[in-house]
């Protein structure tokens, strides 16, 4: 018996006489069938980060020098009874999983941005002064007396915001507009300029050296929730904004030209990002110290799992950085037992091999 397609369902060029011909060239090749497009299972890897994103807050309302049954964290919440182990559960470790959650979306969400904005994959917040403004406000503060938590909250951030504002102001002086290309310059001076000043203002002082030796390594411990709901108000405007220009954001990728054909507001746009970035960075800069890696690592996972299209980046972004930020405060924890180590240095061992590893396989997706 023959084998006959009709003329419809023969790929281009094929005639509708040949039937065999016509079958044989309508199949698709296994590499190309198995081959999908980043992005291709979006949803799932949404669902799969909402999970980690639970189970690291459970580890982190766990997990700890006094490890505590996940039946008493629930009885924490719900009933209540004013033991010692729910007092661990509820006055040291939730304050310290609920600032981690904020930093974590911070951080995430700011380097995503940058590295958009600057179409530079290797970007992240402190491009822009944020770190450098920020520190060189605590050791200012230290060297006048403010060594309170509270008092270096506030400085820090008027530092983030101060340096922030100067690059742009830099970058957009003399003629043209303020390219990505002149912020990048620009924070990197500035910020080489104001990390000298620290450095020479921590070295004639042992009170500033003090308070930058425990503020400078970022950390989540000892903060209380009125750390968390000082910065929550920046933390949530700086997430609207960021998630109100991942559109144009995706017109910006494909180059100013371009984007500008396509009716995106350049200017607007940039920034939209640099009020977003300062906020966000300078908020969890402010409140847990400079935390690396995270805001230069999570956005390349989120691209590679999702494409590059930043409404999906900026999503799953948000979810996975405070895992990575819940995980290495966790970590800290439990490798030093009693004492513990800042989660500004667990997330450079975490964070560095695994960029290490999707870089070198490729896997790492641009912009």
């Amino acid at each position: 018996m023959s084998t006959t397609v009709d003329a419809a369902d023969a790929p281009p060029g094929a005639s509708s006489g040949s039937g065999t011909s016509a079958a044989a060239g309508a199949v698709t090749p296994p590499d190309q069938a198995e081959a999908r497009p980043p992005g291709a299972h979006r949803g799932r890897w949404l669902v799969a980060a909402v999970v980690l994103l639970v189970v690291a807050v459970g580890a982190s309302l766990a997990l700890g020098a006094r490890p505590v049954a996940l039946g008493t964290v629930v009885d924490a919440f719900v009933r209540p009874d004013g033991s010692d182990a729910q007092s661990v559960v509820l006055d040291l470790r939730l304050p310290r999983t609920v600032l981690g959650l904020l930093v974590g979306v911070s951080l995430g969400l700011s380097g995503a941005l940058i590295q958009a904005l600057t179409r530079n994959p290797l970007a992240d917040p402190g491009i822009l002064g944020v770190n450098a403004g920020a520190q060189l406000a605590v050791v200012l503060g230290a060297t006048a007396g403010v060594v309170t938590l509270r008092g270096q909250l506030w400085l820090a951030f008027a530092g983030a915001a101060a340096a922030t504002l100067a690059v742009y102001a830099i970058g957009a002086a003399g003629r043209g507009r303020p390219s990505p290309l002149r912020l990048t310059l620009a924070g990197v001076a500035l910020g080489a300029a104001l990390g000298g000043v620290t450095s020479g203002l921590t070295l004639v002082s042992e009170r500033t050296y003090d308070t930058m030796r425990v503020w400078g390594v970022g950390s989540l411990a000892a903060r209380d929730l009125g750390v968390a709901a000082t910065i929550a108000p920046f933390v949530a405007v700086g997430v609207l904004v960021a998630l109100a220009v991942a559109r144009p954001l995706n017109a910006v990728a494909l180059g100013d030209d371009t984007a500008a054909t396509l009716g995106a507001r350049l200017g607007a746009t940039r920034v939209a990002v640099v009020v977003a970035v300062t906020l966000l960075a300078g908020a969890a800069t402010a409140a847990a110290g400079p935390v690396g890696f995270v805001g230069l690592m999570v956005p390349h996972v989120a691209r590679w799992l999702t494409g590059p299209d930043q409404r999906w980046v900026l999503t799953l972004t948000m979810l996975l950085a405070p895992v990575l930020v819940l995980v290495s405060d966790v970590t800290g924890r439990l490798v030093m037992r009693p004492a513990e180590l800042p989660v500004g240095i667990v997330t450079a061992f975490v964070g560095a091999p695994v960029l290490v590893a999707l870089v070198r396989r490729h896997r790492a997706s641009g912009l």
